[in-house]
């Protein structure tokens, strides 16, 4: 099994409508594969291992995806945001890569001697070896994509998603040739990120143009949606807070079918402003991790409407959740030790199905006896199946005896209109072991009193869940992909110089 299938079965079914790249001028699945037997030789002809992609998203991703699965060789987009140490310290794992970089991120892998070519001189030279018989990908379940992690709250680590994981996701989640001619996608997320790759996967077996958008802001999100009559779109919750918050923009999308979500969790706040806007669109809540080749739950847009729609709190709260397993997928909340629990307890998630790897690189396998990944994320599964994430493991604080997870406060401190961002972390205390502390961003000209959301949040829940201070930021720290970096947020808490504004 090798993901090529998917490249061939697509120009097999539909090989002369565009698939990648603007309407005028993108790539259809005929030429996709061309060039990614092209871009194969060149990786056989460096003698290369691995083909390492350091550059933003574009045509040149999407051939670099095929050409490694037609080379046999892993892909391994790298985060392009990284230090310099970081970048010398991931691209010392590959000694033998062929790197593709933008020109402004070429020093890295020139200092590591490695060869390095440009996305623009890649296909370049992918097209100058295109011609001649197209080579069949070899039947291999090697590595298919290495991608390193976030690292929010320890070292990367590189995850491996072998080309039968990558495969079962796509078979599992999509239909075959389903997207007319007049559908396209927009991807907003860095190559480097998992919903990247499995979207050229996605979209190219559907049928469905992907574009997508290197720099993301409101405006030229907007504007490229109605340029291109985008029909289909992934975003992550800040995307989408900004496109709702931001003042004075003509919000219209007239083409658009539906919009996807996922990454980190989504304010309720945030999704009722979009669901109330664009009455016409198909809301989807995508959770998911790198280890299990995307989406392992989804939300759909039956269940987004229904949720708003109802007065019952069970089925409001949904509005929240990750939704119901995809095919193919399954899903356990365990205690501790590791025990199933009961529907509507709190536990460990845990996840098994084909496209499930669990894989790091150096590390092995990290799946149980039974197949089944630690997510290390908490939740609970309600009566119906619907899953509720209630954070990371890591995250949860631990105030005297008591486990408290910060996004049952962050839920509430997030219901104030004028509250834009918020997140609540444990940070060190003598007496408490840690102590509950949060931080807002505030609406702009805003004045949000902080004793009045600490008043919320004993109200709701009760006093030993309360913060007991409250910084006002203009912004908090997150990754590309929306995720919080609680770290760097407990160091700014701690530091000696941190202002107490907000403080009752």
């Amino acid at each position: 099994m090798n993901v090529s299938m998917i490249l061939d079965m697509a120009a097999e079914g539909f090989g002369d409508r565009i698939v990648i790249g603007r309407a005028q001028d993108g790539l259809t699945p005929v030429r996709l594969r061309e060039l990614a037997v092209g871009g194969a030789r060149v990786v056989r002809a460096a003698g290369a291992d691995a083909l390492v992609y350091l550059a933003t998203n574009g045509p040149a991703f999407a051939v670099a995806q095929f050409a490694a699965a037609h080379a046999g060789v892993p892909l391994v987009p790298v985060n392009y945001r990284l230090g310099e140490e970081q970048l010398d310290a991931l691209l010392a794992n590959h000694p033998h890569a062929l790197v593709i970089a933008a020109p402004d991120q070429d020093a890295a892998p020139r200092r590591a001697g490695l060869p390095v070519r440009s996305p623009a001189d890649w296909l370049t030279e992918a097209a100058a070896h295109a011609d001649g018989d197209t080579e069949p990908a070899p039947p291999t379940d090697a590595p298919a994509v290495l991608i390193y992690t976030s690292g929010t709250t320890s070292a990367p680590k590189g995850v491996v998603l072998r080309h039968h994981n990558l495969v079962s996701y796509v078979l599992g989640t999509v239909e075959f040739a389903a997207a007319d001619h007049s559908e396209s996608a927009l991807m907003s997320v860095p190559p480097y990120h998992i919903a990247a790759v499995s979207n050229v996967l996605t979209n190219l077996y559907a049928g469905r143009r992907t574009l997508t958008l290197d720099q993301f802001t409101p405006e030229a999100w907007l504007a490229l949606v109605r340029e291109q009559r985008i029909t289909h779109a992934m975003v992550v919750p800040t995307m989408l807070a900004r496109i709702m918050d931001t003042d004075g923009l003509e919000r219209s999308v007239p083409s658009m079918r539906s919009l996807a979500y996922g990454g980190a969790r989504m304010p309720v706040r945030v999704i009722e402003t979009a669901l109330r806007s664009w009455p016409g669109v198909d809301f989807v809540n995508a959770y998911g991790l790198t280890e299990t080749s995307s989406t392992i739950s989804v939300l759909g847009p039956a269940e987004h409407r229904a949720a708003v729609a109802s007065d019952d709190p069970v089925v409001r709260s949904r509005l929240g959740s990750a939704g119901l397993p995809v095919p193919g997928v399954e899903i356990e909340v365990r205690d501790v030790t590791g025990e199933p629990l009961d529907a509507g307890e709190t536990g460990q998630i845990w996840v098994r199905g084909e496209q499930v790897s669990g894989e790091y690189a150096g590390q092995g396998s990290a799946v149980d006896e039974r197949g089944y990944f630690h997510t290390r994320d908490r939740g609970r599964l309600d009566a119906d199946g619907y899953l509720h994430i209630e954070g990371r493991t890591d995250d949860t604080i631990i105030r005297g005896a008591e486990n408290i997870a910060p996004a049952e406060i962050e839920d509430v401190l997030l219901r104030h209109p004028d509250v834009l961002d918020a997140v609540v972390v444990g940070v060190p205390d003598e007496e408490w072991g840690q102590r509950i502390e949060a931080v807002v961003v505030p609406r702009d000209g805003a004045e949000v009193d902080a004793g009045a959301l600490r008043a919320a949040v004993r109200g709701t829940l009760r006093g030993s869940k309360t913060p007991e201070r409250i910084t006002y930021w203009t912004e908090l720290p997150r990754t590309v992909t929306g995720k919080l970096v609680r770290r760097d947020i407990v160091a700014a808490l701690t530091a000696p110089e941190i202002g107490t504004k907000g403080q009752p």
